[in-house]
Parts: structure tokens; sequence; C-alpha cells
């Protein structure tokens, strides 16, 4: 399968390292700058960069607009146990948007990244 690349905006790199990292099984593949990291976590690689750096995803656009964290467009990673996933992230001390949503095709939850970047956690109705 093709690598699928995402790219979020973060306030501190090195606070989305560790997020990602810690609490949500992704591996850094590369930290070349402060104001960037690559991280992978099977086929989604997972781009970070600061706000305003020499980057070319992180540069603002001709008519003035700079990127910025937040937003609602997200990625998903599919869990296998939602709520034991929620309880250990609660634990510690991850930051939720909302309480466990009971969809067509499954259940999900979104958490924030330490910059607020919304990632949906999912388990498919089996």
């Amino acid at each position: 399968m093709a690598v699928i690349s995402v790219r979020y905006i973060v306030n501190d790199v090195d606070a989305a390292i560790a997020f990602y990292c810690g609490h949500l099984g992704f591996r850094e593949e590369m930290h070349p700058a402060p104001n960037f990291a690559m991280l992978f976590r099977g086929d989604l690689r997972l781009l970070l960069s600061a706000p305003g750096g020499q980057g070319g995803g992180s540069q603002g656009t001709a008519d003035g607009r700079l990127p910025e964290p937040g937003g609602w467009n997200r990625f998903e990673l599919e869990v296998e146990d939602l709520d034991a996933t929620v309880a250990e992230l609660r634990a510690a001390g991850v930051s939720f948007r909302n309480e466990i949503v009971n969809g067509i095709g499954g259940r999900q939850i979104l958490i924030d990244d330490p910059s607020g970047n919304p990632v949906e956690l999912f388990q498919p109705y089996r």
C-alpha cells in the first residue's frame, strides 16, 4: 500500500512528537530542525510543522494567511477497544473534544493533540 501523508501545523514540534509517539503508537523518522518532524504509523506519514518556519509547509500564502493549528479536518486511527483506549488516554491527561459517539459504521471519539489538532479514534462495528 502507498504511504499517505498528512501535515499538521503544531505550536510545539517536540510536544507533538511526545504526544503522537507516546500515546498513539507513532515512531519518529526524522527531526532535522526544531520546526519540523516526520512520524510514521504503518502507512501513515505525519508531517509536523511549526507555523512560520523555514520549511514549505509552514509558510504563509501570498494573501497573508498563515498556517495555524486546530480546525475540524482530521485523520482517523482505528482501535480494537475504544473504551479501553479512552480510559488509558484519559488517565494520561489527553484532551478530549467529546464523549464516545455511536455512528452508522462504528463508535468514535475526538482527541486533541497539544496544539489543538483533532485525531479521531474509531472502533468499527464488527
